[in-house]
This record gives C-alpha cells, sequence and structure tokens, in this order.
C-alpha cells in the first residue's frame, strides 16, 4: 500500500509541474499578426458542417505574452466554432503566446438557413487586449437545399435498393433509396445526396435547367429497369452534377461521388445541356434491352473522373456537341458491343494524376469476366455501330484511339473527318487492319496527329483556336444536322471537326 501511495504521489508531482507555466509574461498590447485578415469558410449547406479553416496568430514581440480573451464577436450565439491551441469553445481567457511564436485557432460553422436574414453570414474572432482591440473577420455563404437520403426502419437499418441476385440466390443491394412516383426536380433549391437515389421501374425523373445535384462520397443515381431519366438544361442554364464538397481545392479533384448509372433495361434517356464532374464514372450505360435508344445526350460537358467518363456496356448512345476531358482511364469506353454514334465531339484526355494505361476512346465488342475457377471468359457481341464524326480524339497519350475485336460477333465502325492521335512505330499495330486509315471504308478523311490548338487542357478549357488543324476540316453534310455549336454558333458555313468552332486566342491564351 505504501508503495502504490508513493507512485501516486510522485505521478501527482509530475503532473503538476508539467502543467505550471514556467514563464512569466506580460499583457498583450495589441500587436498581434495574424496569417489572415479574413477568414472565408466556403459555401456551406444548411446544417451541414462545413470544412475546418485555420488562422495563425503571431507573437513578434521579444517578451512572451498573454491574450487576455480570445471570443466569438456574436459570442455563445455564433453559429461559428473555435478550437484555441487545442481547446474547443467560443470564448477564451488568458491565452499565451511565447516570444516570437505563434499559435493556431481553427474555425468551423453549421448555420440553420432559417434563422439567418441574410445567406452572407459573418461574424469575428476579437482578440481583448484592452484599449487595443483586434479581430479576424470570418465570412460563409450558406444555401439552403432539399437533402435526400436513406430511411431507417425501426431497428436502425438503413434502406438499400436491391440490384439483384447472386449465385447464391441472395439479393445484392446499394446503399440507397427509389423515388416514389414519377418525379420532377426544380431549380428552387440545390439537392444534396446521399447514397444513390434510384428512378423507379417504368418511371420517369424530369431535371429542370439550372437545377444544382450535389453528391456525398459513395453517392449517385441510378435507374431501375423501364425507368427514364430526362435532363432539360439549356445553354446558361445548365444542370450541374459535382460532389457536395464546395470548398475551391475540391472543384476539380476525381472520384468524389460514384456515378450516374442507366441500368440494364432502362430506356429513353435524354441529357441536354448538363455538366458532370468530378466522379469515379460519370455515365455508365448499360443495354435497354431492345430496339430503343438507350441515351441521346446532347450538348454536355463531362469532366475528372477517376475511372470512366461514360462507360457503354452493350447501350445504344447517340451523342453530339460532347465535351469531354481528364478520366484515370477512358473519357469514352464503347463495350460489350451495341450502338454508338457521336458528331461534333470533343474527347480530351490530358489525365496527369497517375499512370494512364486505358486510350481516350475504347471501342470492342466483348465483355471479359472470370469463372468460378478465376478464368478469364470472353463473351462476344455484336458492335452494330460505332460511328464517329467530326470528332477530336486527342490527349497526352501516343495512342488514343483504340477499336477492339473479337471475330466471334460483328464489329462495325466508321471515322469521318475526325482528328486521331495515334503516333506509333510499333509494327504490329500499323500492320492491324482496324488502323489502316487508308481504308475509306472505314476511315475518311482523318487528320491524324494534328493540331489541335486547344486553349488550357489543364482546366478542362478545350474550345479551339485559330491554329487549330479542326478549322474548316469537318463535314458539311454531318454539319447540317447538328448547325449550333456548345456554345450555340452557328456551324452549317464553315464547320471545324468538334464540339467548338474555333475563336481567336489572345497570345497569353495559347496553350
Amino acid at each position: 500500500m505504501r508503495y502504490v501511495y508513493t507512485i501516486l504521489v510522485l505521478f501527482l508531482l509530475i503532473f503538476s509541474n508539467a502543467c505550471r507555466k514556467d514563464f512569466s509574461t506580460i499583457r498583450s498590447t495589441g500587436d498581434l499578426t495574424f496569417s489572415k485578415d479574413t477568414i472565408f469558410l466556403d459555401t456551406i449547406f444548411s446544417n451541414i458542417s462545413s470544412s475546418t479553416r485555420s488562422v495563425k496568430v503571431y507573437n513578434r514581440s521579444n517578451s512572451a505574452i498573454t491574450i487576455p480573451t480570445i471570443a466569438l464577436g456574436r459570442g455563445e450565439d455564433s453559429f461559428y466554432r473555435l478550437n484555441v491551441d487545442g481547446i474547443a469553445g467560443k470564448s477564451f481567457t488568458d491565452i499565451d503566446i511565447l516570444a516570437k511564436d505563434s499559435i493556431f485557432i481553427f474555425i468551423e460553422a453549421t448555420i440553420d438557413v432559417q434563422e439567418v436574414t441574410n445567406p452572407i453570414y459573418t461574424d469575428s474572432i476579437v482578440f481583448d487586449a484592452a484599449n487595443n482591440v483586434q479581430d479576424v473577420d470570418l465570412v460563409t455563404l450558406v444555401q439552403d437545399a432539399n437533402f435526400l437520403f436513406p430511411s431507417r426502419d425501426a431497428q436502425g437499418v438503413k434502406e438499400t435498393i436491391v440490384l439483384g441476385q447472386n449465385e447464391l440466390g441472395d439479393d445484392i443491394v446499394i446503399n440507397g433509396f427509389l423515388l416514389e412516383d414519377n418525379t420532377t426536380w426544380t431549380n428552387d433549391k440545390p439537392y444534396v445526396v446521399y447514397g444513390y437515389v434510384g428512378v423507379p421501374e417504368n418511371k420517369t425523373l424530369t431535371i429542370e435547367e439550372g437545377t444544382k445535384i450535389f453528391f456525398h462520397a459513395n453517392s449517385g443515381l441510378l435507374t431501375q429497369p423501364g425507368a427514364t431519366l430526362k435532363v432539360n438544361g439549356s445553354l446558361g442554364n445548365e444542370v450541374v452534377f459535382e460532389g457536395d464538397r464546395l470548398e475551391p481545392n475540391f472543384s476539380d479533384v476525381p472520384g468524389q461521388w460514384g456515378a450516374i448509372w442507366l441500368r440494364s433495361g432502362s430506356t429513353n434517356h435524354e441529357i441536354n445541356y448538363a455538366i458532370i464532374k468530378n466522379s469515379t464514372i460519370g455515365l455508365l450505360v448499360d443495354d435497354s434491352n431492345d430496339s430503343d435508344v438507350t441515351l441521346e445526350i446532347k450538348n454536355t460537358q463531362l469532366y475528372n473522373f477517376s475511372n470512366f467518363g461514360i462507360l457503354g456496356r452493350g447501350a445504344h448512345i447517340n451523342g453530339e456537341n460532347i465535351v469531354m476531358g481528364n478520366s484515370g482511364q477512358s473519357l469514352l469506353a464503347c463495350t460489350v458491343g451495341g450502338t454508338y454514334n457521336f458528331k461534333h465531339s470533343t474527347f480530351a484526355n490530358y489525365w496527369r494524376n497517375s499512370v494512364r494505361n486505358f486510350p481516350t476512346v475504347l471501342v470492342n465488342n466483348f465483355l471479359t469476366s472470370l469463372d468460378t475457377n478465376g478464368n478469364e471468359v470472353i463473351t462476344p457481341n455484336d458492335l452494330q455501330e460505332a460511328n464517329f464524326s467530326n470528332c477530336i480524339i486527342d490527349g497526352n497519350q501516343n495512342i488514343e484511339f483504340v477499336v477492339d475485336k473479337n471475330d466471334g460477333a460483328l464489329f462495325n465502325f466508321n471515322v469521318q473527318n475526325s482528328m486521331l492521335k495515334f503516333d506509333t512505330e510499333d509494327n504490329d499495330v500499323l500492320n492491324n487492319p482496324l488502323f489502316d486509315f487508308n481504308n475509306t471504308a472505314l476511315y475518311q478523311n482523318p487528320i491524324l496527329n494534328g493540331i489541335v490548338n486547344f486553349k488550357d487542357t489543364r482546366t478542362n478549357n478545350l474550345i479551339i483556336g485559330q491554329d487549330s488543324e479542326a478549322n474548316g476540316n469537318a463535314d458539311i453534310t454531318t454539319a447540317i444536322t447538328v448547325p449550333f455549336d456548345i456554345l450555340g454558333v452557328n456551324r452549317a458555313i464553315t464547320p471545324d471537326i468538334g464540339a467548338y468552332q474555333h475563336i481567336t486566342f489572345e497570345e497569353k491564351d495559347n496553350n
């Protein structure tokens, strides 16, 4: 017992000595300096916590100081929260800073839009030094939103969507929920989605122009068999699909959410004037199991995908005025056969985040899978057609257009008046009849490895300049069927290849 008592006394002595301030300070005289004079907490949604921001407070004097108080200007009623030198709260007293030293203050906010009169919510961190008050301003824009998420039952089990059954007859599920009926999303407030929101069988989700949809991590949108998605954007009022991290440093980060998955058996999807960005897969499009077009997509931009921009699997996709940039694998993968027609589209993959093993555009007519023994199984499926007219296919690899044929199924493709990045001296590739660019049955007027002259591939600004070899080289017959470019510029007289008619760059704009 004496031994235990001795240990306890020693522990208390050590602890009290560690906590004792062994230096003297003077009262702050208001000469603090700060790493920032204003902290902007980026746009947040109502009742959702912001990201954490920080400010560094410097004592540049030769003496250790004590700051009498550090507090939020709005006091305990403020929607901001502070952490000062490791202590959480909204007000603090007697904060010490050694000579020529500094402390960190971390700031967060959770704001109820119903309790603020102005969507721009402000406060300040006040440093009280008697008659020398200093402060750092805090500014946040808060938005109201429609929050969509899976419900939980009485036992706390989260709602899921059944995707099918596995070989053992067990349900294959995904974290998410189904809409109840035909649904229209309006542009009154943005939508924030947790989990996958599903369009039920034989129902339609219509999304009006100007609507913004933000997906949390591992979230997305899917359609059940027989369901339909209608995205009705317009020029200048595009429908936007992106992640829910609104900080500027997340504006172009791939892989923040899952995908828009148009599942097998769903059909008659239409997307016009949309922007889809920063997901794992932009559009995952399966076969529709009938003669209908799976997806008509027009005037749409797709950027920044960790895997694929558009992945078609036996689908029927018609696209025009499509702009795609930056994907970890292919921007466009027309796989497992199907029917694909693209006119006046720009595919430019300048992925710089890691090694990329796929071309910008990939076309094949088979499915590769593994059997129960782990052996590779190849299942052919007819490629009815894959047509590229007046398209740019470019990127930062030598070969950016690959067609991969299995002889067990149809393989029909055609490339007309298009620019292709295809730069190789590999004889095995050059001797492949699928890459015989002089074969007019497959290729008409191709431009190989030409000067594209994009404005800025690093920011996915893929409009072309006056020095592009795309200028004036589009097929006029095809151009008449798509008379305006993605920006509404008339291309009927001297059409350019790609989704944009060219502009004249200022000298500093040339990429």
